[in-house]
């Protein structure tokens, strides 16, 4: 097995199932210490507090029934402390969600990363050892983009059974596997079609890429012209998003709402209707009035912005990681980083963060990695606990806008990760140099995309 060239050997199958089984093994230590060993203490924690909560409900109920107390009498003392064994079981409910989501969000993601790669080596392996050496690869018609696209049918047909399943076994309530068939399926199918992708792109050494004859991309790479025609796509996608919340948080009032008399003329100046006037009804509560400290529902402090404002940084460093690994794959004379940073860095450390020019390429890509997976598993654990308090996308208009986009974020985080164990995964076997980085470098304008795009959807919808 070559570094920087094209010559992969049918071994190659050997490191994806390396990658696979450590994927696994990282998933079920976690699930055990987290879904399991913190989990379990936790869980007997919060039914405790359901206990003791039902318990000071019924008391306050017989001291009313019986004339001792008021009802809402905030100077009764089993008053107080039905308030005081209810906020402890909510406490004990977010908690144990805390633990319990994390270590099955770990496992799935396991065991979706272990699959992917597992598949997409398999595959690569059924190529001939010399057509893996062919230095003259070109670019060409792909079935691949057909195969995973009839795989995304199939899943958005099972999705609505999918998202059901996921969300029980992420929540520990019974789950019925059987409806989650057709979209397991249609991941499946997805996966063999990336798969078949790696098997044409693996070898691809950097010769025979097709430049763009036309404006306004002439003289550009396809793939690049194709990325940014995607990103120009995406921005009016989570354009639509942001608008849509605007609309609905400032309460813009539309002709539709208008003619079934949801909203109506100021009523300083009845005659003259603006953007101001605002729907007939009570304030929609929104994620933000959940999350935000001094929220609408007083609910919000520190803890409940941590997850999200621990996703914004992680996103900003993944954007830099990945920028890195770039700018290493394309160094000419590449040598270890000396300066004050890297001195406070223990010697062993530096080694294996920076054995050679293609493990460190290598190890920004994996740490890229490892960024965008706490995106997702703290995003899961943070909609676990707003569903838990009773926000959920049938809740409001409110809440569908809002689980709509940052799940749609969320999902081209996910895919990114995808991507990314398959540039971790040519990083260690082919390797990266000046000729064959514009994988990188293209992925990297995705990624950049989804950092920004969060940068956005942070405040407009946990801040505003």
């Amino acid at each position: 097995m070559s570094g920087h060239g094209a010559d992969i050997e049918n071994s190659i199958w050997v490191r994806a199932l390396l990658y696979a089984g450590g994927f696994l093994t990282f998933g079920i230590i976690a699930f055990s210490i987290l879904g399991i060993a913190l989990a379990g203490p936790a869980h007997d924690e919060y039914m405790d507090a359901v206990e003791q909560y039902h318990h000071a409900e019924d008391e306050y109920k017989e001291s009313i029934a019986t004339g001792d107390s008021i009802v809402g009498n905030e100077s009764d003392e089993l008053y107080l402390e039905k308030e005081k064994a209810h906020h402890h079981e909510v406490d004990a409910h977010l908690s144990y969600l805390n633990w319990k989501v994390s270590g099955n969000t770990i496992l799935v993601l396991s065991i979706i990363f272990a699959s992917f790669i597992g598949i997409g080596g398999l595959i690569n392996s059924l190529q001939a050892d010399d057509e893996h050496s062919d230095d003259e690869h070109e670019h060409h018609g792909s079935a691949s983009p057909i195969i995973f696209t009839f795989g995304i049918m199939l899943f958005m047909i099972g999705f609505p059974g999918f998202s059901n399943t996921i969300t029980e076994l992420l929540t520990g309530t019974d789950a019925v596997i059987s409806e989650m068939l057709i979209g397991v399926a249609g991941l499946l199918v997805i996966i063999i079609g990336v798969g078949n992708w790696w098997k044409e792109d693996l070898p691809f050494n950097g010769y025979g890429e097709q430049i763009a004859t036309s404006a306004l991309f002439e003289g550009e790479h396809i793939r690049k012209a194709g990325i940014w025609v995607f990103i120009m796509s995406e921005i009016m996608i989570f354009a639509t998003f942001f608008s849509s919340y605007l609309r609905m948080r400032t309460g813009w009032c539309t002709k539709w709402a208008l003619d079934n008399e949801m909203c109506g003329p100021d009523p300083i100046k009845p005659d003259i209707m603006t953007a101001s006037d605002y729907v007939r009804q009570p304030d929609i509560m929104t994620a933000s009035d959940y999350l935000r400290p001094g929220g609408a529902s007083g609910t919000g402090d520190f803890w409940t912005m941590l997850p999200g404002g621990i996703n914004t940084f992680a996103l900003i460093i993944s954007s830099y990681t990945i920028v890195i690994a770039l700018k290493t794959a394309k160094a000419h004379d590449w040598s270890r980083p000396d300066n004050f940073m890297t001195k406070l860095i223990p010697e062993p450390v530096m080694k294996i963060i920076f054995p050679e020019q293609k493990r460190a390429v290598r190890n920004f890509l994996f740490a890229t990695l490892l960024l965008g997976s706490l995106f997702i598993v703290l995003k899961l654990v943070e909609w676990s606990h707003l569903v838990a308090e009773g926000f959920t996308v049938s809740t409001s208009q409110a809440g569908s806008i809002f689980y709509i986009a940052t799940g749609a974020h969320g999902l081209h985080v996910f895919i990114g990760l995808l991507i990314m164990i398959y540039l971790v995964f040519k990083a260690d076997t082919v390797g990266y140099d000046k000729d064959n980085a514009q994988g990188i470098e293209y992925f990297g304008l995705y990624w950049h995309f989804v950092d920004l795009a969060w940068v956005i959807i942070f405040p407009a919808f946990y801040l505003y």
